[in-house]
C-alpha cells in the first residue's frame, strides 16, 4: 500500500504581480521627456493538467506546496515586467478537488482523460507612472504595487476511471481473471488479501475499442464497519459503467455471497449498488461445482431473473469467451444509453465525441422578409454614394 497514493493534501498559491515602475525619460537633446515607467508583469497561474498516462498521486506525496512565480517589475522606457511562470500540477484522470477545511467539492474532472483547468489566476501587475500623467500632473511620482496571489488548501482524491469493476470476496479469482484478459500482472497467491491496491488492465476488443478493467481488494462481510481492508477502495469503481460480481463456487456460502456483497455496496453508495452487473461463478473445475452452479442459477432465477450467471474456470480456461462477450455487450449498451455526446464512463469503452458542427458553406439561406410595403422590380432600393463631394479651392 506504500506505492499506491489516492489522496493528498496540498496548498496552492498563485503568483504575485510585479510592481509598477517610477521612471522618467532621460535622453540628450530631449528635455522634460515625461514619465516612462512600465507596468509590472502578471503573476503565474495555478493550473491542473490531466494526463492519461498517470495512475496515482505519487507525485504529490513528497511535495505539498505549489506556487506560481512572481511577475517581474516594470522598468524605464515603458518596458513591462515579465509575466510569472505558471505552476502546472499534473493529475491522473478521475480526480476530485475538495476544500481541505470544509470538504466542499471544488471541481470534479469526471471522465476527462486530458485537458487543463486554470484554478487560480495570478495577481495583476501594478501600473507604472506613465498611466498617471495628465495636464495638471506632468511628472507623476506614483506607481501601483502588484496584486497578491490567492492561496487555497485542497484535498485531492483519485477515483480510478474504469469500464468494469470487479467485486468479490478474497480469493474469488478476480486477479486471475484480470491476468487472463489483460497484460496486467497482479499478485496471485492462495491466501486472502493478496490484492492490497487497485489494479488496472486493458481488454483489447479491436483496433477502435478498449475496455478498462479494475480489480480492487477483496470485500468481506462487515467491511462497511471497518473489517478487513474496509471499503476504502470502492470509490475506484464508482465511475465504472458496470460491475462484475465474482462468486467462489468452492466456498460453502456461495448462495449468500451475492446478497452480502450487494449489501456492502449499498452501505457505501446507493448509486454504486444500482449499476449494471454480471455475475461470474468461478472454479467450475472443482468437484461438485456443476451442482452448485445449477443451484446458484436456480436461486437467481427466483430472486434476480434479470441477471445472467456465467459459470467459468479461470484455471482451466473454461467459458471465458462468454464473459468477454458479456463485458463488451454491457459496455456498448451503457455507451448507447449515454448518447452520441459521450456522457458515459470509462476511458476506453465509452468515448467522448464532439458534437457535429454544421457546414455553413452548405447551409441554405432563407429569403429575407421586408414586410408588406416591399417594392417590386426596379423600384426596389436606391444607390447612395459614400464619397464626399470635392469642394473647390478657396480663392
Amino acid at each position: 500500500m506504500v506505492k499506491f497514493a489516492d489522496e493528498a493534501l496540498i496548498t496552492v498559491t498563485s503568483g504575485k504581480g510585479g510592481n509598477g515602475c517610477i521612471a522618467f525619460r532621460r535622453e540628450k537633446y530631449i528635455p522634460n521627456g515625461g514619465p516612462s515607467g512600465g507596468d509590472g508583469g502578471r503573476g503565474g497561474d495555478v493550473i491542473f493538467e490531466v494526463k492519461r498516462n498517470m495512475r496515482t498521486l505519487a507525485n504529490l506525496r513528497y511535495r505539498q506546496t505549489f506556487k506560481g512565480k512572481t511577475g517581474g517589475d516594470g522598468e524605464g522606457s515603458k518596458r513591462f515586467g515579465k509575466d510569472g511562470e505558471d505552476c502546472v500540477i499534473s493529475l491522473p484522470p478521475g480526480c476530485l478537488l475538495r476544500d481541505a477545511d470544509t470538504g466542499e467539492l471544488v471541481h470534479d474532472f469526471g471522465l476527462e482523460d486530458e485537458g487543463r483547468l486554470v484554478f487560480l489566476k495570478g495577481g495583476n501587475g501594478g501600473w507604472g507612472n506613465v498611466h498617471f500623467k495628465g495636464p495638471t500632473n506632468q511628472a507623476p511620482r506614483t506607481a501601483l504595487p502588484g496584486q497578491e496571489g490567492e492561496t487555497r488548501r485542497l484535498r485531492v482524491e483519485l477515483n480510478i476511471i474504469a469500464d468494469i469493476g470487479f467485486v468479490g470476496f478474497p480469493n474469488a479469482g478476480k486477479s486471475s481473471l484480470l491476468d487472463h484478459f489483460t497484460n496486467a500482472r497482479p499478485k496471485i497467491a492462495p491466501y486472502p488479501f493478496t490484492t492490497k491496491i487497485p489494479n488496472l488492465g486493458v481488454l483489447r476488443v479491436d483496433d477502435e475499442q478498449d475496455i478498462i478493467l479494475a480489480d480492487i481488494p477483496g470485500i468481506i462481510e462487515g467491511a462497511s464497519e471497518g473489517l478487513g481492508l474496509g471499503i476504502r477502495f470502492l470509490k475506484h469503481i464508482s465511475r465504472s459503467a458496470g460491475l462484475a460480481f465474482m462468486i467462489d463456487l468452492s466456498d460453502d456460502g456461495y448462495l449468500e455471497s451475492y446478497d452480502k456483497l450487494q449489501a456492502e455496496l449499498a452501505n457505501f453508495s446507493e448509486e454504486l449498488a444500482a449499476k449494471e452487473r454480471v455475475v461470474i461463478a468461478n472454479k467450475l473445475d472443482l468437484p461438485g461445482a456443476d451442482e452448485r452452479l445449477a443451484e446458484l442459477r436456480a436461486r437467481f432465477a427466483e430472486s434476480h431473473p434479470e441477471i445472467t450467471v456465467y459459470g467459468i474456470s479461470v484455471h482451466s480456461r473454461w467459458h471465458l469467451d462468454e464473459v468477454r462477450d458479456a463485458f463488451i455487450r454491457m459496455v456498448n449498451e451503457m455507451a448507447a444509453q449515454a448518447g452520441p455526446v459521450g456522457e458515459g464512463s470509462g476511458i476506453g469503452g465509452i468515448r467522448n465525441q464532439a458534437p457535429e458542427v454544421p457546414d455553413f458553406m452548405k447551409a441554405e439561406l432563407e429569403e429575407p422578409d421586408y414586410g408588406e410595403d416591399t417594392p417590386s422590380g426596379d423600384d426596389f432600393g436606391a444607390t447612395v454614394s459614400l464619397n464626399r463631394k470635392k469642394r473647390g479651392k478657396r480663392k
